[in-house]
This record gives structure tokens, sequence and C-alpha cells, in this order.
């Protein structure tokens, strides 16, 4: 037995010796027993499924002394020929050496010449992607409207590389990878063929290792085949191609569960020094824990389905019992996700140890119960951003934690601000702006870290905790979220009122937030921007039907008084409060003294103010900030 030649002494000669491609096979045979051939063809789909050798048989099945017929003879001369590649009249190109536009041409000149012993003329394209796009156009007529009696077939592997208007002049045909039940039976035929005793495990590790490709699966075989031995064995096969035993995955599953980080290395190890496939270590790891969630689900029911040997299968659902089924989820993916990963990296073994500890400590990293429930941390299966994201331990600890507990202060706590209910009629809370804009206060919360008075101010404040969201800093904090007590000298921070409903509906309560989140809706609808308004302190008089409004300054208040700001402000009231409403705007007694002070100690040092001041023996009486040009 020639080991080398396994591939090419089993080629198929006939369609029903083909593995797989069902359908195509059909669709061939029946063309060629109704004589009705197509002017091209092309046959796309990953190496190894048996695109060329279709190619070749189709090339006899229609040439044959016998056609029209469904299959060829392979005894007559023609089929000989062709089996042999020197038929006249059958001409294999490979398009990686003889693809540009001279060949073309050539090729174009032959064409029109009638077939010399055959019925038909086939000219097979071998990986036709590799055509210059010169050659692309100088076949583009001749595909179109070919002579009589000739037919292209083309063979691709990136059919996404052809010209649309080469495709859309073909017969498409998309050749399928071939399933593992396929693949195995088309192994063990072959060593039936051989008279050699094999291993069934032996053989579907070969078929799961050739991923759908007979070409691959057989050139893998022949490889285990070299060694002499007398049967193919399972050992032997993960031994000579570097795959890791069932054994390597079990003892990988302990350790995981047992967080034994000492454990997983010492796996690492031994698989980095036995040289093995990392690639196919990652695959079959994948499927492990694919077939762990199945038996995890459907317990007993789903052993069928377990890839593995009934023995295997048993001491996987014991494992799959033992493990969370958030965690074997989570697990999977990142199994999945970490193949490209880990095979992309300069460092494919630090890539590959990092995985393996991120599936140990998952649970401290990312709470599982969250990410089974559809939670949205960084490593949750259902997290968006799962699939970058590989934290490690030292940072698993920080994210798990809260915020640190504030430390013990000397000052006593406010008393905390009694609850208002939704319901009462101080539910609408009044807010105003800041008296004191001229001076800024810091006060200390009870961690002993230092606030702003403004800030504190502001709706939505939390003392001691530095970051505060968008939607916090303009609605408040939330419902039933803690907060905690500042210094007695500190504002107690307010209450969120209840939430106001979307703009078209009667609300419950008409409050400021209500408004925000009206103007907020406008916004985004709109595009349109009023300067400032989360900064405006406000008050609603239902009886009287207005909303009077605190702008932060003079400059704010004539910013908010222009036409179009005031008309939208009025527009989006009346939408929110009711039709009759009306809006005052005004500034603060304090803000206004103290700018008009700011304002005046400013006019006073100016050179112009001092010259007509001795010029005219005049004094500033008073002064407004404003726009000025001076």
């Amino acid at each position: 037995m020639s080991i080398a030649n396994l591939t090419a002494k089993y080629r198929p000669q006939r369609f029903d010796e083909a593995a797989g491609q069902e359908a195509i096979k059909r669709i061939l045979s029946r063309a060629s027993v109704e004589d009705r051939i197509a002017p091209a063809y092309l046959f796309s789909g990953t190496r190894g499924v048996g695109k060329t050798t279709l190619a070749r048989v189709f090339a006899k099945a229609i040439n044959c002394v016998t056609a029209p017929t469904g299959e060829p003879c392979n005894e007559c001369r023609n089929c000989r020929q062709i089996t042999a590649g020197i038929a006249p009249d059958v001409v294999e190109i490979d398009a990686a050496t003889h693809g540009g536009v001279d060949e073309a041409r050539r090729l174009k000149e032959d064409i029109g010449y009638a077939p010399l012993e055959s019925r038909y003329k086939v000219f097979i394209i071998d990986e036709a992607h590799m055509l210059s796009k010169a050659a692309f156009n100088a076949l583009l007529k001749t595909l179109e409207e070919p002579p009589g009696r000739v037919t292209f077939i083309m063979a691709t592997t990136e059919p996404h590389k052809f010209p649309a208007t080469i495709i859309s002049r073909c017969q498409h045909y998309i050749f399928k990878r071939l399933t593992q039940a396929e693949l195995e039976a088309h192994l063990a035929k072959v060593l039936g063929s051989e008279r050699l005793d094999f291993d069934p495990a032996a053989v579907a590790l070969l078929a799961r290792r050739g991923a759908g490709s007979v070409r691959d699966s057989m050139s893998l075989m022949g490889q285990v085949l070299a060694s002499g031995a007398d049967r193919l064995g399972e050992q032997d096969t993960r031994e000579i191609l570097g795959l890791a035993g069932q054994d390597v995955f079990f003892s990988l599953i302990d350790a995981i569960h047992g967080r034994d980080c000492l454990g997983i290395d010492a796996i690492l190890r031994q698989i980095l020094d036995k040289g093995l496939d990392l690639g196919f270590f990652l695959r079959e790891l994948t499927g492990c824990w694919r077939n762990m969630f199945i038996l995890a689900q459907a317990g007993d029911k789903a052993l069928p389905l377990i890839d593995a040997s009934e023995e295997e299968a048993v001491e996987w659902l014991r494992w799959a019992s033992r493990f969370p089924l958030a965690q074997i989820h989570a697990c999977w993916q990142l199994s999945l996700e970490g193949q490209r990963r880990v095979m992309t990296s300069l460092e494919p073994a630090l890539a590959l140890e990092l995985l393996l500890l991120n599936l140990a400590y998952l649970p401290m990293l990312v709470p599982l119960e969250r990410a089974a429930g559809g939670g949205c941390g960084p490593n949750s299966p259902n997290s968006p951003n799962s699939s970058g994201s590989y934290g490690s331990p030292g940072q698993a600890s920080g994210r798990a934690q809260s915020r640190p507990p504030a430390r013990p202060s000397s000052a006593r706590p406010a008393p905390p601000a009694p609850p208002v209910s939704p319901d009462s009629p101080d539910s609408s809370v009044r807010q105003t702006a800041p008296q004191n804009f001229g001076t800024r206060r810091q006060d200390r919360d009870a961690s002993g870290a230092a606030i702003d008075s403004e800030s504190a101010s502001q709706p939505g404040f939390e003392p001691g905790h530095g970051n505060v969201s968008g939607s916090e800093a303009a609605y408040g904090p939330e419902p039933g979220r803690g907060v905690s007590s500042g210094a007695a000298s500190a504002p107690a921070p307010r209450q969120r009122p209840e939430a106001a409903p979307e703009a078209g509906h009667a609300p419950s309560s008409k409050n400021w937030t209500g408004f925000l989140r009206h103007y907020d809706a406008h916004c985004k609808r709109s595009g349109q921007h009023l300067p400032r308004i989360k900064s405006l302190g406000a008050h609603y008089d239902a009886e009287a039907g207005q909303l009077t409004l605190t702008c932060l300054n003079e400059i704010h208040c004539e910013q908010l008084g222009q036409t179009e700001n005031r008309a939208l402000l009025e527009t989006l009231a009346r939408q929110y409060y009711g039709p009759q409403t009306a809006v005052a705007l005004g500034v603060p007694e304090s803000a206004s003294r103290a700018q008009g002070a700011e304002a005046a100690n400013g006019l006073k040092s100016r050179d112009l103010v001092k010259q007509a001041q001795s010029l005219l023996g005049a004094q500033v009486i008073d002064a407004r900030p404003g726009r000025t040009n001076y």
C-alpha cells in the first residue's frame, strides 16, 4: 500500500462514489442525462470538499461513449483519457499560475475550434479567483455566449473575489463541508478497502480534525498510517497528530472546578511540552463546555447527542451536575471567542493561560446570577463587551466589591429628610437655585471628603460619591437609593420627585422633574436646546397657573428671554403644565446684588471711567452686568 497516494488512489470516479454533496451530484447527473449543459458553472466551497473531483466526473459523464448518461462508464477511451488527464478536449487550467490576460486570450482562440474526439469541449479552471481583472474581462463575452459544445467549469474557494458580471453568467453551486458522519463513513470505507483494522474513536477523531474536508481527513489518516502500525488506534492518532486526550480535558475541568491555579499551570505545561495543536485543543475544549451545557439541560436524554463514548458521556454528565448552568454557559462562550484571540496573539501560550485562569476564576470575575439573568457585567455571557474582556483575578476583586465603606467622622450627621409620599400635596418639590453665586463653600461629608456647596445643592448630588451619572445629576438619585448624610452645615440632599409621565398624558403630579423629562424628549426629537435649563430653580403655582423660574444671573435671564428661547420655553411649559400656563423669569436678589457690586468694581477699575470721574467729578452710583463693548 502506498500511503502517500491515499487521496489520489481513492479519488471518486463516479458521482455515487463521491462523499457528500448529494444535491449537487443529483443536479449534475440529471443535466448529463438530459444533455442540458450550461455554458458555464461555478463551483465554490472550502478546500477538499470535491469541487475539482465532481468537475472531472461531470466532464467524463457528458463525453462518455454511452452518453447521454447519468454516470460515466470509466471503460471507454474518452473516460480513460480524462481520468489520466490526457484528453485533448478536456483542458484543466491552474489560474494561480496561468491567470494572466495572455492566457485568457489564447483560451479564447482555442474555444473557436470544435471538439476533436469528444462530444463537448470542457475547460476546468481551478483556483479561478486568481484570474486577473483583465483576464475576467477577456472571458466575459465568451462565458455569456460560448460556441456550441463548449462549457466552462470554474472552481474556487473565494467566490467573493469574482466580479458580479461573471457570477451572473454562471450556474453557481456552493459545496458544503461534509458532516461528521459522512467523513467517518468515507474513512471507514477506505480503511476497509485497505483491509486495516481501526478504532472507531480514531476515525471519529480524524473526521473531527478534518473539519469537513475529505482531503484533509485523508491526509491526516495517511500521516498516522505512515507510522507502520497494524491498527489505527486512538492513542496513536492523538500522539502523532498532537491532539490532547480526554484525560487531559477531564483533569482540566477538575482544576477549573477547584480553582486550582497550580493544576491549571501544570496541565498547560503538559500541553505545550507535547507540542499539541492549540487550535484544535480549544475547539475540543469548546465542545466539552457545549456537551456539559446540553447534558445539564436535558440530562440522560442528551447522552446520544454527545460525540463521545458511552463511558465518557456519563463522565461529562457527572461534571455537568457539579457546575452552575450560568458558569457552563459563560465558559462555553469564553472558550469559543478565545479561539481567535489565542491563535492571533503574539504570545499564544500566555493568552491560553489567561483564558484558562479566567474560566477557573469566573465566579469571582462576574456575578453569575446577574449574568444568567441578562446582566451587563463586563464578562457576562449577555454582555456586548464579553468577547473582548478577559479580566484578571486581581481586577475581579476590585469589581466584585462595591465602594469602600465611609470612614467614621466626628461631625454629627444631619438628620435624614422625612420621606415624601408621592400622593401628598408636598410631593411637588420646590427647587431653588443657589442664593450665593459669588462665593464657593466647601463642606465635608461623612467620609471626610471635601464637597462643594454649589454641587451639593444641585439635584441628584450624593455626598461621598465623586462620580454622578448624567441622569442622576439632572433628576436626582434613584428611588430607594441610600444617600449618606453630610455635615450639619451642608444642605440636605433633596428627595427625587415622582417621575412624570410622558408628554401628551395627564400627569398626576406636576413638578419640575417631570418637565425636565418632557424637555429631554423634545430635545431628542427636534434637536432644540435651552441654555442651562437644568440649572434653573423652579416653582409652579397650580392655582395661578404660573411657572416661576429662577435664573443663575441676569445674563442667563437675558438668554432665556430671547424671542426664540422664550417661545420654546412657553410652548414646553404649556404642553406639560397646561395650555394656560404663564412663565416668569427672575434672578435671586442676593445674586443681583453680588453681581452689581462686582460690575461696579469692574467699572471703577477701567481707565475710561477713571478719566470721566476726574474730568467731570462723577461717581459710580449703580452698575448692572450685561454685554458691553468697551
